[in-house]
């Protein structure tokens, strides 16, 4: 199963402009950009043929190539990662037969959450979509609620069926818990923002209009749902591995806590 990681960077974000070259020291001193992290990380999945960089911006690309980085470049007008991927993906040789979104802010995802979807679309050729979720301990979720509290955009929350066919993804937090069912445990699971495509769905995701809930939401995997096609949950265990993202400005401090925690340079 040709396999191609796919990490899409774009420079005018509304919340971080030039975020991809944001630097972030880990634990000897050492700043790297978190383009470049997030690209060492990705080239730690065993099951990967190709690692490249997806971007419209031409500051990007050169500093991807100067760590030597392959890079595909994209249009500008690209509303999310996944139509940038879809672009991406045509121009590689050989054509993969999947396509792994690998979300550029999450540079501590560890190399193990994608050899798990890449293991699921091998074992179940009907998953055209799989994406991973943690199941929230008290920790991630007290977070979860700090930042919707603070008006902030952070976390995602995911909501699965029996079989881990997703029903809904929010910026909210869901379930609702009603303090009268607290012996229920806490359902709530985060999603990861971390995608493995079938060649196939990702070139039809790019022939679709964003539809109403991706607009409020602001979450580009609901278009998948919004015109019935299946988006498998994978849930994973981190083994308490923090999986904090590159949202907003004051998340650098925290990350790099992680960095220098995790003696990664």
């Amino acid at each position: 199963m040709h396999t191609a990681i796919l990490i899409p960077a774009r420079y005018e974000s509304k919340r971080y402009p030039g975020k991809p070259l944001a630097e972030l020291t880990g634990a000897t001193g050492m700043a790297k950009t978190l383009i470049q992290r997030s690209w060492e990380r990705a080239r730690q999945v065993a099951g990967a043929d190709h690692v490249v960089v997806a971007t419209d911006d031409d500051r990007i690309a050169e500093h991807c190539r100067s760590f030597g980085a392959d890079v595909a470049m994209t249009a500008p007008d690209c509303a999310n990662g996944t139509e940038r991927c879809a672009q991406a993906a045509v121009s590689l040789d050989p054509a993969p037969e999947v396509v792994v979104n690998f979300q550029g802010d999450a540079l501590l995802t560890p190399p193990h959450v994608i050899d798990l979807l890449l293991q699921a679309m091998r074992a179940d050729p009907d998953i055209s979509v799989a994406t991973p979720v943690v199941r929230c301990d008290a920790t991630m979720l007290a977070a979860f609620e700090e930042t919707r509290r603070q008006g902030r955009v952070g976390e995602t929350s995911a909501v699965f069926d029996r079989q881990g066919r997703a029903l809904y993804f929010s910026k909210e937090i869901l379930p609702t818990r009603r303090t009268d069912a607290a012996d229920l445990g806490t359902p709530v699971f985060q999603h990861m923002g971390i995608y493995a495509y079938r060649t196939e769905a990702l070139t039809r995701y790019g022939d679709w209009p964003a539809g109403p809930l991706e607009m409020h939401e602001g979450l580009e995997q609901l278009r998948f749902l919004e015109n019935g096609h299946r988006v498998q949950c994978c849930e994973v265990a981190l083994g308490g591995a923090p999986v904090h993202e590159l949202n907003n400005y004051d998340d650098k401090p925290r990350i790099e806590a992680v960095l220098r925690d995790l003696g990664i340079v």
